[in-house]
């Protein structure tokens, strides 16, 4: 069946991305993100996630941009991500066309939106962040090494601990929408924003958001099953383009016990050490006061290190 387009403006047609357009979306996608980007991944998925729109832009019928839009925080939220125009294309205003496209497109199909969320790595200057409000910064700390080299770093870790803060997982449905329905949840892990980001993605904590966490597969630890003071949680690691093929683990953290994340950050890389392979890109999201004492916490291993200086996690948003 021909496809129908949805769109035009600027000089480019706009299409809703099938599975078929992996290839061509993957070239456009080479140069992101330094080799670390999670669309190759995640593509597929989008094409059947509930609630996610994805945007296809071209330019004499070739493809030159994508944007996609996942809609959360019960109808009311879309979490914009995956923004990327061709080599060819940037710095011509490209991105700023179908991103406002892509807002016009998913407010239609979604009347009750009212803001516009993102999160990004790079600080876009004052000019760009005027046009959003900043919710909040968060600490990234970069780790990086070869499979192998985690057994002797996980030793070196375990010796650094001075005490023994004990940790639960929170592996029932119920245990997590628990701690959503929590009213003082926000204030007690200090969230980025009054929202949770797991693996770049702001969710607010309410019940509706149960079933977007429930696809993503996480790990969740906490220090106590009820009312915790501290979070940790992570994605299972999943490959990227970096060096001709790695793998990419992130861990989201929340609260402000140096002693937690430290005995959190074992624990995670515990319970991945049996499934990660080749070289392994970690990335630790971190309250600010916390990055430093992890940092040094982390130095001293040969195998493992740091491959990118402080930098942070910006959590912007804007009114539909």
């Amino acid at each position: 069946m021909e496809r129908t387009k949805i769109g035009e403006s600027e000089g480019l047609t706009f299409w809703l991305a099938q599975p078929e357009d992996y290839d061509a979306v993957m070239t456009i996608s080479e140069d992101i993100y330094g080799g670390k980007d999670y669309l190759p991944h995640r593509y597929q998925d989008w094409m059947t996630e509930p609630h996610r729109v994805v945007i296809l832009a071209k330019k004499e019928g070739k493809l030159v941009a994508l944007e996609s839009g996942l809609v959360v925080d019960e109808g009311c939220t879309v979490v914009v991500e995956g923004l990327r125009v061709c080599t060819s294309e940037r710095g011509r205003g490209m991105a700023g066309t179908i991103q406002r496209f892509t807002d016009q497109y998913i407010r239609q199909l979604y009347p009750t939106l009212r803001v516009k969320r993102l999160t990004r790595g790079d600080d876009p200057g004052p000019e760009k962040l005027a046009k959003f409000t900043l919710l909040d910064r968060r600490a990234i700390l970069s780790l990086c090494g070869e499979a192998k080299s985690f057994d002797d770093f996980l030793s070196d870790l375990n010796a650094k601990i001075e005490s023994e803060p004990q940790l639960v997982v929170l592996d029932e449905v119920q245990q997590v929408k628990s701690m959503l329905l929590d009213s003082e949840i926000s204030s007690r892990l200090q969230l980025p924003g009054g929202a949770f980001i797991f693996d770049w993605q702001p969710l607010q904590p309410i019940e509706g958001n149960l079933e977007v966490l429930q696809r993503r597969n996480l790990t969740w630890l906490a220090d106590r099953s009820v009312s915790p003071t501290f979070l940790s949680v992570h994605t299972p690691p999943y490959p990227i383009p970096y060096k001709g093929g790695s793998l990419r683990f992130n861990i989201d953290m929340f609260g402000t016990s140096q002693a937690l994340a430290q005995r959190a950050l074992i624990s995670h890389l515990e319970k991945v050490r049996g499934v990660i392979h080749g070289v392994v890109l970690m990335q630790v999201y971190m309250h600010k006061s916390l990055w430093e004492g992890m940092r040094r916490f982390c130095e001293g291993n040969m195998g493992v290190q740091r491959y990118r200086d402080y930098w942070e996690q910006l959590f912007l948003e804007r009114p539909l």
